[in-house]
């Protein structure tokens, strides 16, 4: 049967989810039988038809939609949704180079392999590019109808230079003449000047020169600097013109004896997966020299400078003739040529200087910190561990500071005297990082400290090969991933001898040891001393830093030895608490959900009768609410000021719930291509505050997604008789401890105790 997903199922939701009735109907009588058994009684895992999946790449699009229906949202603050506008153009710019490169690559090997959906290559591309041109047009016309407007009435206007008084035409001429104008390079295009190489995501103007004597024209590209601010401000009045404007209507003093008769904005995407063999320049000796990983991410990251073009963006009134040219010449054809009737490189929308209007965004968030953290001196050292020791601390930021948290737990380590040793994973980290500041005066203190460095880290490569080698002249022992699998754990561990005993403690998190992402993804983490889970963390460490097999582990689920096995279990004994008439049931917080055998086991479960909640970020392959396959599955997903990054996995388990928290998602890669950690909740408390969390998500009703049949999502609404219940906001109020209400005592006498919020700059 063919799949019924189709980009056309986003315009008319209705019309599909007439026809998915009947495909529901079918895959019933298809599915019934499809549990069968083996020879030796084990139970097999039926092939499930291709229908009864959403395609990856189409799932993670209608994601993009519904980060898109924030701009169009006119309820929320004006620049949040100029900044919704600018993730969007990070978000397409993404898609591009990561997704639609890979698909191009797969057509142009002419790969035979399907998607998860069924589609070929071809198919999958013009679904997706059909729908990337829906989006395209819709978040232009929102901002050029919409937002610029809005700007204009808050006297905050992007302005097209033409419209500027003349005075103010007079200052941006000089500003041009004397800070734009000695870094530009124009480059022509004739006889003797071959096309120019466009740089990936950058700006480019097309001018056209008048020829003396002759009816045709010279071209010439300009690059538009990225060193110079993009929205230049007026001088004599509130407002921005667009920097590639400005050098646009002044370029008469770059051409004084030749002023451009056309000029026209172009933009160019480049696929991240490089064309270009990065070994290419490699011996097979080598290659397998220690430390050769530095040497091939180095080389990929130069490749991938010149990897061929995916996606040429345009102005709309360049004319087709000029399209077709540039188009030829980078190689491209005209399913890869976007118009645009807005301005070009939406993501710069990010940069635009607004931090002095306030009452044009939501309240600023201040994180607080942990009520079992506030007390400690921070002259003291030791304060933190002694805390720990007390009982596990689950942290949810950026409602719980990070900085006062796990910021602090490895500063402390850094400087306290009875530390022997830190260990420490970097996937990705900010610019000028206090974790990697702490790490290096560990080692100047004498201390041992190791740190795993992903080097393969899409789009952060460069700055951690810079980090490893800073770390390593620091003397730190510095390693960089593991040959052929991704290292993606968010693990630290230190080591302390106290009294002639050696204890260890350790932080296990869902996100990145990143000061500036904590305080805009919302993520989760536990600091422990719990020996066998301390023991768990070690024993991965000796395992990324010394190449060792992998170990039998207390508690840990580690990918990819038996993390994926190890969740397939705890999913069957669901089904049989079911079947047995025990409580059964399943709960996750996830960013993605794409792995097959996992959806299988989620199919099969929900046959026997195990409710399964799915809260699921981004893309999700899974189909839920489908009769006989997936009825009794609920798919939703929260969009809020913050990015949902957090993963939390709940098994009723017969009435005796078990819960897990880490790096992983339900996605193949995590499972199979990279090491991850998922840690089980073993402190009591811990899991109750990790329940009410769930609880204040599948409660949401005004910031949820709830995922139909058909694929479509639909924005929960608030009934007449109720609240507003908006996660993120409950978070925020309550100080991260979760929902208000109902608390046992205990949490509401941390509540009580927490400060009053006061205005801190959101990053």
């Amino acid at each position: 049967m063919k799949s019924r997903l189709t980009p056309e199922a986003l315009s008319d939701p209705g019309k599909h989810a007439r026809e998915y009735r009947d495909t529901d109907r079918d895959l019933h009588d298809r599915n019934r039988d499809l549990a069968v058994m083996s020879k030796d009684g084990a139970r097999e895992v039926p092939a499930f038809p291709p229908e009864v999946f959403f395609d990856r790449e189409l799932s993670w699009l209608i994601f993009a939609r519904r980060v898109l229906a924030q701009v169009e949202d006119s309820s929320l603050p004006l620049l949040e949704r100029v900044k919704f506008a600018g993730i969007m153009g990070m978000l397409h710019d993404e898609f591009f180079m990561k997704r639609m490169s890979g698909i191009k690559q797969r057509i142009g090997k002419k790969s035979i392999k399907l998607s998860l959906d069924g589609r070929t290559a071809e198919q999958q591309f013009e679904a997706c590019r059909s729908e990337l041109v829906r989006q395209t047009e819709a978040l232009s016309v929102v901002i050029r109808e919409e937002i610029v407007p809005a700007l204009a009435a808050e006297d905050l206007p992007i302005v097209d230079y033409a419209e500027v008084e003349e005075s103010a035409q007079q200052n941006l001429r000089a500003y041009f003449r004397e800070s734009v104008m000695p870094i530009l390079t124009p480059l022509a295009v004739d006889a003797e000047h071959p096309f120019p190489f466009i740089s990936n995501d950058a700006l480019n103007l097309a001018v056209m020169l008048p020829t003396d004597g002759e009816k045709q024209e010279t071209f010439v590209r300009i690059k538009v600097p990225d060193n110079r601010p993009r929205w230049v401000p007026l001088s004599t009045a509130h407002g921005f013109v667009p920097l590639e404007q400005v050098i646009a209507a002044n370029l008469d003093l770059m051409f004084p004896a030749r002023p451009p008769s056309h000029v026209y904005v172009f933009r160019v995407t480049r696929g991240a997966e490089s064309a270009v063999d990065p070994n290419a320049d490699f011996s097979e000796d080598e290659l397998h020299e220690p430390g050769s990983i530095v040497q091939q991410v180095s080389a990929e990251l130069k490749a991938r400078r010149f990897a061929g073009v995916v996606r040429l963006q345009v102005a709309a009134d360049m004319p087709e003739e000029m399209v077709a040219w540039i188009g030829k010449r980078l190689g491209v054809t005209s399913d890869d040529i976007y118009p645009s009737s807005a301005f070009l490189g939406i993501d710069d929308l990010l940069s635009l200087d607004t931090k002095s209007r306030d009452e044009l965004q939501l309240p600023r968030h201040q994180p607080v910190t942990h009520p079992r953290l506030k007390h400690l001196s921070r002259s003291d050292h030791e304060a933190i561990f002694r805390e720990i020791q007390r009982g596990d601390i689950l942290l949810h930021h950026p409602y719980d500071s990070f900085d006062t948290s796990v910021l602090r737990f490895i500063e402390s380590a850094a400087v306290d005297p009875a530390v022997l040793a830190i260990k420490l994973t970097i996937y990705r980290t900010s610019k000028g990082s206090p974790i990697i500041q702490a790490l290096a005066e560990a080692a100047r203190r004498g201390k041992q400290v190791a740190v795993l460095v992903e080097i393969t880290a899409r789009f952060d490569e460069a700055p951690n090969i810079a980090w490893g080698r800073f770390l390593e002249k620091e003397g730190v022992h510095v390693a960089y991933g593991v040959e052929k699998l991704k290292t993606h754990v968010k693990l630290a561990l230190v080591v302390r001898e106290k009294r002639g005993q050696i204890r260890r403690y350790a932080h296990v998190g869902t996100g990145n040891y990143h000061t500036g992402t904590a305080r805009i993804y919302e993520d989760l983490g536990i600091l422990t001393c719990h020996p066998e889970i301390c023991d768990d963390v070690a024993k991965v460490f000796n395992q990324l830093t010394g190449a060792i097999a992998a170990p039998e582990y207390n508690h840990l689920l580690v990918a990819p030895a038996t993390m994926r096995d190890r969740f397939i279990d705890l999913i069957r004994r669901e089904a049989e608490h079911a079947g047995a008439g025990r409580p059964a049931g399943i709960r996750a917080k996830i960013n993605q959900l794409q792995d097959p055998p996992v959806i299988r086991e989620l199919y099969l479960a929900n046959r026997a009768g195990v409710a399964i909640e799915l809260n699921v970020r981004g893309l999700c392959c899974l189909r839920p609410g489908v009769v006989g396959l997936s009825e009794t599955i609920r798919v939703f997903g929260i969009i809020g000021r913050f990015l949902e990054h957090s993963r939390i996995y709940r098994f009723e388990n017969g009435g005796e719930p078990e819960l897990f928290i880490g790096s992983a998602d339900w996605m193949h890669r995590n499972l199979t291509n990279r090491v991850e950690t998922i840690m089980p909740v073993l402190d009591d408390s811990v899991k109750d505050r990790l329940d009410r969390i769930l609880n204040v998500y599948a409660e949401d009703n005004c910031s949820a997604w709830e995922c139909q049949p058909d694929g479509t999502y639909v924005l929960r609404a608030v009934g007449k008789a109720e609240e507003r219940r908006a996660a993120q906001e409950i978070f925020i109020s309550a100080g991260g401890r979760g929902s208000p209400a109902p608390m046992t005592p205990s949490i509401d006498a941390e509540l009580e105790a927490l400060p009053v919020p006061v205005p801190l700059d959101d990053l």
